[in-house]
């Protein structure tokens, strides 16, 4: 007799998000997470730098306060407590976490077992392996952790370094003076800025051409240009070489460059997280990037599922989550529903934000022969010159029948404003739905609607030559002659 209809392996939030979303089917649901469930995990680590993030957006509010008139007393920039920042942002993770602790998960019905889980095969079933115990289910979801890729560079093990996940051990220490962030991982990006707004010296050496190389190239040099205007060294095209530990500091070879630093930020990839599940026992592929799954993340072994970072990736939550509500319609129900991510925005949360959905640029015009983009800026709009955040544009693609390939936003709150045209684009709505909207004043969310008309208007005049209004214009002229 089967013990469960689901085991869901792995502490993520898209493991816990799984495991109580089978509940409400009624579903007998165990849930394996190790080490143990709280801030430790990776992801939570995630939350944690999104809070600190927050602290960095606060302390450029101080350092503009003159602009609204506010006199801030220099000692209250410069006497920001480090360690009490990053304990501010622990508790912040802490509250969330107790929204699922072991016990809220318990009092849904899920069964939370701690520790390292294993497959092992039994013929004719087989079963989940942890510690003294063996778990057999119906199904199985693995929802690991990723962890950080840490590149092969000749002493950096031994100078010491971090990662996006290790930035909590800071808690105790000062603010480093300087800070050199390797990598061209989103977090990277924002934890750059967040350092260098708190008062740290921040260089960031990325190997690429720019910086956020997957993104639109107009929006990722906008946050690039940025970050320069802050007084963040972007060293581009660079590969480290190596790290020494030379009076004090910790230099790094980059190229023909030499650049010291009190600490170093490793923000490069990030790796699955399951190599320990013996996943050969069982008939699941997999390769460096991650577990090998269908169009309805089944993998290579008809009962065993996988989402979130396990599959590589962007580590985007809500991505994951998406990727487990499809799985779970799968393997409780009947295997017919397919992943789409054409219509599912994300955001790197820079200041100013960077969020997008559908096509970039380029690869709109990869793929098709007419493509219209149109753009607005943020310094248009009266809400954006109220706060002081003029820096940024909305940008639509379509095509000239008004069918929204992308959207790309940079500027205040672009995490927010990109919804709508997700929404469109999952209802199969043309761009002049956005148009016709009436947004409230004043209103960062007039950009969408003012880029959507402009874009209508662009792409009604087109099909008609100007010649034609030419000549109606002066009919109607005529008409008061």
């Amino acid at each position: 007799m089967l013990d469960y209809d689901l085991v869901v392996i792995g502490g993520s939030p898209a493991g816990i998000y799984a495991a109580v979303k089978a509940t409400n089917s009624n579903a007998r649901v165990a849930l394996v997470a190790s080490p143990l469930l709280g801030s430790t995990w990776s992801e939570s680590s995630s939350k944690y730098n999104k809070a600190l993030s927050y602290m960095g957006k606060v302390a450029r509010i101080l350092d503009n306060a003159a602009v609204w008139g506010f006199s801030v007393p220099e000692q209250l920039n410069k006497s920001l407590e480090f360690g009490e920042s990053l304990k501010w942002a622990k508790s912040i993770v802490s509250n969330l976490d107790e929204n699922y602790s072991p016990a809220v998960l318990a009092s849904l019905g899920v069964d939370v077992i701690f520790g390292e889980g294993e497959f092992c095969r039994y013929a004719p079933n087989f079963a989940l392996a942890v510690k003294d115990q063996y778990l057999r289910s119906r199904k199985y979801l693995i929802a690991t952790n990723s962890t950080p890729i840490v590149p092969e560079i000749e002493g950096l093990e031994s100078a010491g370094y971090l990662t996006p996940d290790s930035i909590w051990q800071l808690a105790n220490v000062e603010l480093p003076k300087s800070l050199i962030v390797i990598g061209n991982d989103p977090v990277g990006v924002e934890l750059a800025q967040t350092f260098s707004r708190l008062g740290c010296e921040v260089s960031l050496v990325v190997s690429s051409s720019r910086i956020l190389a997957k993104e639109d190239e107009e929006a990722a040099l906008l946050i690039q240009s940025q970050l320069e205007a802050e007084g963040i060294q972007v060293f581009t095209e660079y590969r480290v070489t190596q790290v020494r530990w030379l009076q004090g500091k910790k230099w790094i070879q980059a190229g023909n460059k030499a650049i010291d630093a009190d600490e170093i930020l490793i923000a490069t990839e990030f790796q699955p997280d399951a190599t320990n599940l013996n996943l050969d026992a069982v008939g699941v592929k997999y390769n460096s990037q991650g577990i090998i799954v269908n169009s309805k993340l089944q993998t290579t072994n008809r009962r065993i599922y996988a989402c979130g970072d396990v599959l590589g990736g962007y580590r985007f939550p809500h991505i994951a989550n998406y990727e487990a509500q499809i799985a779970l319609k799968n393997l409780l129900r009947f295997p017919v529903s397919q992943v789409n991510y054409r219509y599912i925005p994300w955001a790197i949360l820079s200041d100013p934000e960077l969020a997008r959905v559908g096509l970039t640029e380029a690869q709109a015009k990869r793929r098709y022969s007419q493509v219209l983009v149109t753009r607005r800026y943020f310094k248009m709009v009266d809400k954006a010159q109220i706060r002081g955040e003029i820096t940024g544009f909305c940008k639509i693609i379509t095509l000239s029948n008004g069918e929204i390939l992308g959207a790309h936003i940079v500027g205040a709150e672009a995490s927010e404003l990109i919804h709508v045209f997700a929404l469109a684009m999952q209802q199969k709505l043309k761009v002049q739905a956005i148009a016709n909207l009436t947004p409230i004043f004043p209103t960062l969310s007039e950009i969408n609607c003012l880029t959507a008309a402009d874009c209508q208007d662009f792409s009604q005049f087109s099909k008609i030559q100007p010649n034609f209004w030419e000549g109606f214009l002066n009919l109607v002229r005529s008409w008061f002659n």
